[in-house]
């Protein structure tokens, strides 16, 4: 009897444990209105240009979304980008995150068109990193729902400094 009530509690941490939502290290956050939903949990910046401070001052790569509210690829993108806990963790240590409903007025974030969704990495330097692009030959930064792992994998080499320098 004990062996089996003791069986069921570690099969529910287990279970528990590969299905909680991922909390920062320092704690719960209060929830931000700037995350418009695509990371509660995240500090998202302001503006562009606080942004490029953030990423150059703490030395982090910078991740720029572009999105609309009433795009439906964009809320499909958000539902599946706010529960996987990789993308969400990843951000949270290594990244300066923005979200953006509007284009900016720097034309290297929009290299091949202005469209929704929309993910661009900007390294410390400045630099956008047009060599880390989704797998759409017309829309090059575009992410749809299973485009998630390659997501990640672009994540990771962002981390990676285009400038040895820095």
């Amino acid at each position: 009897m004990v062996k089996a009530v003791l069986s069921v509690v570690l099969m529910l941490v287990v279970v528990s444990s590969t299905i909680a939502k991922y909390i920062p290290k320092t704690g719960k956050r209060v929830p931000q209105t700037l995350s418009r939903g695509w990371g509660d949990q995240l500090i998202w910046a302001q503006t562009y240009e606080e942004a490029l401070y953030w990423s150059r001052s703490r030395n982090k790569p910078l991740m720029v979304l572009f999105h609309l509210e009433d795009c439906p690829h964009s809320q499909a993108l958000k539902k599946v980008f706010s529960e996987n806990n990789e993308i969400q963790k990843t951000l949270d240590e290594d990244f300066i995150v923005l979200n953006l409903m509007y284009e900016t007025t720097d034309k290297h974030l929009s290299p091949d068109g202005q469209y929704v969704p929309r993910i661009l990495f900007v390294d410390p330097s400045m630099t956008v990193r047009a060599d880390i692009n989704g797998r759409y030959a017309n829309r090059m930064y575009a992410y749809e729902t299973g485009d998630i792992n390659l997501l990640i994998s672009n994540m990771q080499k962002a981390k990676k400094l285009l400038k040895g320098e820095l």
